[in-house]
């Protein structure tokens, strides 16, 4: 898949996730302020708790806005085998003896993005793996820990 086509599915999904969230954070204020969201008694804090769901969801829609900033702003140009990895690298590992494609991006960690018959995960430098890459080139090795797990990594490849 060409980093374009995978950059443009990666805003897709981001733009799906913040219209929802837009979507939660008003519905959320305006049950919150609802006639009948006010307090029976002084125990009853529904409309306080829908407050702060509200706040929740639109502080998430914000960092959506964010991340499809950031990734507007994100030039994937080539690779080759003695760049240091950054973000924009769609980059082949061996991880514990197992083909995986991920693609370092400054936004959309944990994504993951059909390619055919595989996937590629999205990583930011923010996740263990991401910052574990950042720097590295084309036959680096190297180990990270991920959910307490010793993992070994080798770099097999870069776009």
């Amino acid at each position: 898949m060409n980093k374009a086509l995978l950059l443009e599915r990666i805003r897709d999904a981001l733009r799906g996730d913040l219209a929802e969230a837009r979507r939660l954070a008003k519905e959320t204020a305006q049950a919150a302020n609802h006639p009948e969201a006010r307090p029976e008694n002084d125990k009853d804090t529904r409309k306080i708790e829908l407050s702060y769901l509200a706040a929740g969801q639109a502080s998430r829609a914000h960092e959506l806005d964010a991340s499809l900033s950031l990734l507007g702003a994100l030039e994937p140009g080539p690779f080759d085998r003695d760049m240091p990895l950054r973000a924009g690298a769609l980059v082949a590992l061996d991880i514990d003896g197992k083909p995986e494609r991920v693609f370092l991006s400054p936004a959309g960690g944990g994504l993951t993005i059909a390619d055919g018959d595989s996937t590629i995960r999205v990583v930011t430098p923010s996740s263990p793996l991401g910052r574990a890459l950042l720097g590295k080139t084309v036959g680096d090795a190297f180990e990270f820990d991920a959910g307490g797990r010793r993992r070994d990594v080798e770099i097999v490849g870069v776009e």
